[in-house]
């Protein structure tokens, strides 16, 4: 039975999709035609995403010597220039193939001891449109020169590098991930380096543990206040961080840690600079990119890929596998998913599946995405692929041949405006504690989201985090352990429990920014004209949960705590949250996971004795964790170790407990009682 005769099985699963299933089966049947094609004319898939193999410098080890390679069918002259032809446009001009492929070869015997590694090259490009020199597509390292801020490609020699450590993902995990900024990353605002990362920030990682670090700003970008999201060299990871080996040493380190490493991935757009990106590339039109208005994006002022190029396509799958191959990099967080996915981008309500299957949505950029995951998944079966969307188009993080797109998890982007329009619009004496409930658990079933409260977006300069929200300036006058503050207080206590409800309802794996889990007090704003290109701010302090008599180090403390607590019970994989109660008067939610029950009081009103609620087993139970304790900023109104019996209410069983304002605890049902009743 072929796909257009039999039910897809998203659709089985979601019955509202049957109206558009024709569109879902012609998708899939779209796909299967495309694999089919690379298979046939394109010799597989493998052999497809390999151009980086073909294209740039590659070492021919029978001819001793570099091929260089690179497509620019509209160019007319294309020559290689570089620190070691003293940019001589006419020593070294490249031969050009019926392909549109224009290559050199470059042997050892002339010029192993002129083009030496870490030399500096580009191509100049002769068109009708001039001549221009360009930095070549498959380069897999630019740098900036200090004087002129002139971006140079940079020949980089055979890698060598020996991986010390093996690492793979096994097939059952739960990403709790770590985002980090590696240039923003130091203690006094200096552009760190993956190898400063590495040894600095990594063991930070492990011991609050976290099991994922996801990496921001690895591919090179000219603005670096782009947060790395205006690449220009897809190959090369940024040089302000150092040499590629030392991306490869940060990785292997984090492997040896065990620690996975996701990269944040930028095919979504590009850097509209000619100089030092793809834009108008060989000179005549777009080879690229979307020709015309149409290719530009309105809200960032960059290029959009044209995916129904196959020529497009083989250079961003390629991009794919040299990032996993070439750097053991263990997933990727796309960037841009919404933006990729819609010809709007993004910039329209989500009200209906009409929004998601019409017009609108960018079925070649569907179908590269289904092609990157296939890819992925070949070369990696457990990798993770992570999708930052904000439409939730039904089946993205489904398996293809049901209809999906192949992801692994999805990013819940709708968490963390949920708590800042809380934070912001609403006391927290009148949050709605159903709202609450349900909102954290508003996602598509079968779909694996990573839940957050908050990401980089507002840690940045013009946003604010939570513990802003909460504490503002009360956080540069009330963090000291010897000086009272209710409003800190009151910070640090929500602080804690709209992290931990989020990471209990909101997901199936869990994401932090760097230094948000100890509210860090300022936001990151990075070199630029408006602080006279200062990277004070482009920092983190790592000492402030550090030094024994500042608050900070309650946070982090009660941070470390929930991660290690969720991942020991396997928080995610325990069974879906069944509701026991929630009271907007005493701003109570209660829940159970299995044989756990999660207590969670919002309430700024007096604590209540014989608090009492329905569970759904009758038995002991004991208190197995509590945001309470003195350690983590509490004030230890309730012990670990203490168990609850239930009694009957008619054919029900109850609890009764004491339940203390602004804290959270969970009961683990045990078999029999043990410790100190109360």
């Amino acid at each position: 039975m072929d796909n257009q005769t039999q039910n897809l099985k998203l659709v089985e699963q979601d019955p509202w999709l049957a109206p558009y299933e024709d569109y879902l089966k012609n998708r899939l049947s779209w796909y299967t035609m495309h694999c089919r094609y690379i298979d046939e004319k394109c010799n597989s898939l493998g052999y497809f995403s390999s151009a980086h193999h073909y294209f740039g410098f590659n070492y021919d080890s029978e001819k001793k010597g570099w091929w260089f390679r690179e497509y620019a069918p509209a160019a007319q002259r294309v020559s290689l220039v570089g620190d070691f032809n003293l940019w001589n446009g006419d020593e070294n001009p490249l031969t050009r193939l019926d392909t549109g492929t224009w290559e050199i070869f470059l042997d050892d015997e002339t010029y192993k001891d002129r083009l030496t590694p870490f030399s500096r090259v580009k191509l100049r490009i002769t068109s009708t449109n001039g001549t221009l020199d360009r930095i070549p597509a498959f380069i897999q390292m630019s740098i900036q020169d200090k004087e002129t801020y002139d971006y140079s490609g940079v020949f980089v020699p055979k890698n060598v590098y020996k991986w010390k450590n093996k690492f793979s993902l096994p097939k059952k995990f739960t990403p709790f991930i770590y985002e980090a900024h590696p240039g923003m990353a130091t203690q006094d605002g200096h552009v760190g380096s993956w190898i400063e990362f590495a040894d600095n920030v990594l063991p930070r990682v492990k011991a609050l543990g976290y099991n994922t670090v996801q990496l921001m700003a690895v591919q090179e970008h000219p603005y670096y206040g782009s947060f790395g999201y205006h690449v220009s060299n897809f190959y090369a990871p940024s040089s302000r961080f150092g040499k590629p080996d030392d991306l490869r040493y940060l990785i292997d380190k984090a492997h040896g840690m065990g620690l996975a490493v996701v990269m944040d991935l930028v095919h979504s757009h590009a850097v509209k600079n000619i100089a030092e990106g793809l834009s108008h590339f060989d000179g005549n039109g777009e080879l690229y990119f979307i020709e015309g208005p149409s290719g530009i994006h309105p809200g960032w002022d960059s290029k959009l890929f044209d995916y129904g190029k196959m020529y497009v396509q083989q250079f961003l799958l390629s991009n794919v596998r040299y990032w996993l191959e070439e750097f053991h990099f263990d997933g990727f967080r796309f960037d841009g998913v919404t933006s990729m996915l819609y010809y709007h981008h993004g910039n329209v309500a989500f009200t209906s599946y009409d929004t998601y299957f019409g017009k609108d949505t960018n079925n070649s950029a569907v179908l590269y995405l289904q092609m990157a995951n296939t890819l992925i998944h070949s070369l990696y079966p457990t990798a993770l692929s992570i999708a930052e969307d904000m439409s939730g188009m039904p089946g993205a993080c489904r398996p293809i041949e049901e209809g999906g797109l192949g992801f692994t998890h999805r990013l819940a982007m709708g968490l963390p405006d949920y708590w800042i329009k809380l934070l912001r619009d609403v006391r927290d004496e009148d949050w709605d504690m159903a709202q609450m409930y349900y909102s954290l658990l508003n996602r598509r079933a079968g779909e694996a989201n990573i839940a957050y409260a908050e990401s980089h977006d507002q840690a940045l300069v013009g946003d604010k985090t939570i513990a802003f929200w909460l504490m503002d300036k009360e956080m540069y006058t009330g963090m000291s352990v010897f000086t009272p503050s209710n409003i800190v207080d009151r910070g640090i206590a929500l602080h804690k429990l709209i992290r931990f409800i989020t990471l209990s309802l909101g997901g199936e794996g869990y994401l932090n920014f760097m230094g948000n889990e100890f509210g860090h007090p300022e936001w990151i704003d990075f070199p630029r004209e408006g602080n006279n290109w200062s990277a004070h701010y482009a920092r983190r302090q790592w000492d402030l949960p550090d030094t024994d008599h500042l608050k900070y180090k309650y946070l982090q403390s009660f941070d470390q705590k929930m991660i290690e607590f969720s991942r020991g019970i396997k928080l995610q994989s325990l069974p879906a949250p069944q509701l026991l109660n929630t009271d907007d008067y005493n701003k109570v939610i209660i829940f159970s996971r299995g044989e756990y029950v999660f207590i969670f009081s919002f309430s700024p009103r007096d604590s209540v004795k014989g608090y009492e609620f329905y569970v759904p087993k009758k038995g002991n139970y004991e208190i197995v964790f509590s945001s309470d304790d003195k350690e983590e900023g509490g004030f230890s109104r309730v012990k670990e170790g203490y168990t609850f019996s239930s009694f009957k209410k008619g054919k029900d069983s109850f609890l009764k407990i004491y339940l203390p304002t602004r804290m959270c605890m969970v009961l683990k049902r045990i078999p029999s009682p043990r410790g100190k009743k109360k």
